[in-house]
């Protein structure tokens, strides 16, 4: 049996969000042995919390949990937009840095495709207030 991690990285290595779904076809997150499948996730979410991490010599940024629309919560950060502006309840679709999946506001709700930016692919750069 191949591992879950391997799977989702992956899967994450070509664009994708994938997760795992039990038998009944329930979302499982994190990824785990005892899942029966993997689905591809649209990539659009909501910011469900959200809090901005600030440590002495860096620069502050974003530490969200985002709800994605096929039902998982992940920890990530949502990029291109100052962390002090991230609010609950934010559309967010998924973008990448690296193999790292991350989030942007979704200024036109459903206007960008998942992996839009591809891993490897620069991320969009916070705005600088």
């Amino acid at each position: 049996m191949e591992s879950p991690a391997f799977t989702f990285a992956a899967h994450a290595a070509r664009g994708e969000l994938a997760y795992q779904v039990d038998a009944a076809g329930l979302p499982l997150w994190p990824p785990q042995v005892r899942g029966a499948g993997w689905r591809v996730s649209d990539g659009l979410g909501t910011v469900y919390a959200t809090t901005t991490v600030r440590r002495p010599g860096e620069e502050p940024h974003d530490l969200s949990l985002v709800d994605l629309d096929e039902g998982v919560r992940l920890m990530s950060r949502i990029v291109g937009v100052a962390p002090e502006d991230v609010a609950i309840g934010m559309r967010v679709r998924l973008a990448w840095d690296g193999e790292v999946p991350v989030f942007v506001e979704d200024v036109a709700q459903g206007a960008g495709l998942p992996g839009a930016n591809a891993p490897g692919a620069p991320s969009p750069a916070p705005d600088s207030a």
